[in-house]
């Protein structure tokens, strides 16, 4: 971009005409495409207008604001290291210069010394050089979508056409007059150029390696040029050279500098990248609190440590329903303000976690003989209302906990399923209470429980080979002790893990899916052994057996039991099957339709557990039943008999008139079958009458058993 003879009108026709197009051009436009067609217009009128007698040093406007347009591609285009876009404006003109600055020190190595003209017309070429190595690096080292990287291209091209028309003036040769009228021209149609759309072709991949090692390439040749040029018995570098080789010199230090920088950017964010991967890795993202893999790592620890420990899994009442109510978003929110609670419940030392859905979990290693008090307070705080958005929500728990007995050798797993079990124990006596686990051994504490469960129950083989069994507990009429029916219960003693608490096992079931097994296994056993019960108390027995909530309103239920009534040879009026109120009924309507089937059928229908969970008045008014078994802490007229005695005869007042037979569950004591059959309970089951046990041998209680109770 040399100094022109003014009067030059060609280049100044084309230099006014092109920036005329880049300033019309840039009126469509916004942002950085607005702004570096404005500086490429402004540095062509200023060429252009520098032919009209003004001073030669006014045509390096030219390059100054073509410098400014290049810079506006580290806006445009980030490098994936992330850094301010000041920080690379800088390291490309660094680079810039260091590549030119060799390439011309290489230059006036290999040229005669007389050649070289040193001068403000040596500026432009020069210029012309850096501006021309910035846009090969920015073509190198910034990929970009091929219609985006047209206007660079040919930016590039107007910058090679001026290069080289100012090379050829300086050395005062013909044809520079075509560079002068391309270069405009080039400008002009990258101004033209239409933008690329987001997405319209693929970006490929940055190459940072390209980036870190081209600006090297040529300092690395110029140096072992010059080396050899100025080698022992050459001519020493001239005061040019020197410079050259000075400025050289402190452009490479700058840049390692900015790779310095560079380097300590990425390792921190690859550091934060990390810890920011871990903490995903081990924690809930809704709520924060530790996940369940965090959770049995602490608890893995502590054991190993052999230090004391306490574990306490709450398990929140009915929070379906909040979701079902309010919507997942305030479900999600409820979720993140019960985390909030739990962790003021609990020591800084201690582990609350989510393990999943509306599961928590409190690891306590510290101090385990706090396990009680702790539970009591999550208790207590769940209990309180939570006001979000002008709604009060209430939401309940229920909380198994376990502190294993000095010297017991338990595995994490074993850990958490005997207070997942006793949750559940608790949950079945009637929901937000707390439950210690107290169902002694389930089986080895190393035994993958979950496994065994389906190698036993699945595949079609037969459960009795894996250990399983099934053991009656009677059920009596009070008034004389006559044993009525008995309730069939399963048990289970795996070859591999030993005796497993029912307690254990159902709640493994209810998680797994294999609930429907064990109820299938026990119907069909009972009808089987219905045979040997009648002759074990010389008349026919009713015989009760347990069906998940969950599966009455599925598809095949029906179909079981009258297929298992069929194959034994048992008449319908002698089963009984009771619902168990582990799980919500999904389809109360579809439920009470299998119910009247059964019914029709000659199957009679009972609620057990009733007064807790699930199993209360709108099941009784939803569903035809024909029994209902009241809950053990109904009939517990141990702590408060007039309470007691009052809730009972109500209850007791509704079935009678619904024509629904009662029978009283937990009757451990004479005492509280006393006082049942005092205010008119017709039937009671407990341990009083006879724990669960195998046939053979089964010894059914005796009327005589009961003569104390009416007597006394």
């Amino acid at each position: 971009m040399t100094a022109l003879v003014p009067g030059d009108t060609g280049p100044l026709i084309a230099g006014t005409a092109a920036a005329a197009i880049c300033f019309v051009a840039a009126r469509g436009r916004a942002g950085i495409p607005r702004r570096w067609r404005l500086f490429a217009g402004a540095g062509l009128a200023g060429w252009a207008v520098a032919h009209l007698a003004l001073p030669a040093a006014v045509l390096l406007v030219l390059p100054a604001c073509l410098l400014l347009a290049l810079l506006q591609v580290p806006y445009a285009r980030l490098r994936s290291v992330p850094n301010s876009p000041l920080r690379d404006q800088v390291a490309l003109v660094i680079d810039s210069v260091l590549i030119a600055g060799s390439l011309l020190a290489l230059l006036c190595t290999v040229l005669p010394e007389r050649v070289l003209r040193p001068g403000l017309a040596a500026a432009y070429p020069i210029a012309d050089l850096v501006l021309l190595t910035m846009v090969v690096l920015l073509l190198l080292t910034r990929p970009d979508a091929p219609v985006a990287r047209v206007p660079l291209r040919l930016g590039g091209l107007a910058v090679l056409s001026f290069g080289v028309a100012d090379t050829l003036r300086l050395f005062e040769l013909p044809g520079a007059w075509a560079g002068y009228l391309l270069g405009p021209l080039f400008l002009a149609l990258a101004a033209l150029s239409r933008p690329g759309v987001a997405g319209e072709t693929e970006v490929p991949a940055e190459r940072d390696w390209l980036h870190l090692l081209l600006p090297y390439v040529p300092v690395t040749a110029t140096g072992v040029v010059i080396a050899i040029s100025t080698g022992p018995g050459r001519h020493p570098l001239s005061p040019f050279e020197a410079y050259l080789g000075w400025l050289g010199l402190g452009l490479v230090v700058a840049r390692q500098m900015f790779t310095i920088v560079d380097n300590t950017v990425l390792l921190d964010r690859v550091s934060e990248g990390q810890r920011r991967l871990h903490h995903q890795a081990y924690h809930d993202p809704l709520t924060g609190l530790a996940n369940r893999a965090l959770f049995r790592e602490r608890l893995v620890a502590a054991i190993e440590a052999q230090r004391p420990v306490a574990v306490l899994f709450a398990d929140l009442d009915d929070f379906k329903l909040i979701n079902d109510s309010y919507g997942h978003a305030m479900g999600d929110r409820v979720l993140h303000a019960i985390a909030d609670r739990l962790r003021g419940c609990v020591a800084p030392d201690d582990m609350v976690a989510r393990l999943g859905g509306d599961e928590f979990a409190v690891v306590l290693d510290h101090r385990p003989g706090d396990a009680e008090p702790v539970g009591l307070r999550m208790l207590a705080a769940l209990g309180k209302p939570f006001l979000i958005d002008g709604h009060s929500i209430r939401v309940g728990a229920s909380i198994g906990l376990v502190v294993p007995e000095p010297g017991e050798q338990l595995s994490a797993d074993a850990l958490l399923r005997r207070a997942d079990a006793a949750m559940y124990a608790g949950k079945r006596r009637g929901k937000g209470a707390m439950a210690r686990y107290a169902g002694g051994n389930d089986g080895d504490s190393n035994a993958d429980l979950p496994h065994l469960l389906a190698q036993a129950l699945s595949g079609g083989g037969d459960p009795r080979a894996a250990g399983f069994e099934v053991h009656y507990q009677p059920i009596v009429r009070l008034s004389d002790g006559q044993t009525t029916a008995v309730e069939a219960l399963a048990r289970w003693t795996s070859p591999v893990a030993g005796p497993v608490h029912p307690d254990v096992f159902v709640t493994v079931a209810e998680r797994s899916g294999l609930v429907g097994a064990i109820d299938d296994f026990v119907l069909d056993q009972a009808c089987a052994d219905a045979g040997a019960l009648a002759a074990g108390y010389g008349r026919p027995i009713d015989v009760h057996v347990n069906v998940s909530a969950a599966r009455l309103g599925q598809d095949g239920l029906f179909e079981g039991i009258s297929a298992a009534l069929t194959r034994h040879g048992v008449p319908a009026s002698r089963l009984v099957v009771e619902i168990t109120e582990t799980r919500r009924i999904p389809d109360l309507t579809g439920a009470a339709e299998v119910a009247g089937r059964l019914r029709s059928l000659g199957v009679r229908v009972a609620l057990d557990d009733f007064g807790s969970g699930f199993n209360a008045l709108v099941q009784l008014h939803s569903l035809p039943v024909d029994i209902v078994k009241l809950d053990a802490k109904l009939t517990d007229v141990d702590v408060a008999p007039e309470r007691a005695a009052a809730l009972c005869r109500s209850v007791l007042a509704i079935c009678e008139d619904l024509n629904i037979t009662v029978v009283a569950e937990g009757i451990e004591t004479a005492t509280r079958a006393a006082a049942m059959a005092e205010v008119g309970c017709p039937l009671g089951q407990g341990y009083l009458f006879g724990q669960p046990g195998p046939l053979p041998p089964f010894v059914p209680p005796q009327p005589t058993d009961l003569d104390s109770v009416h007597t006394g």
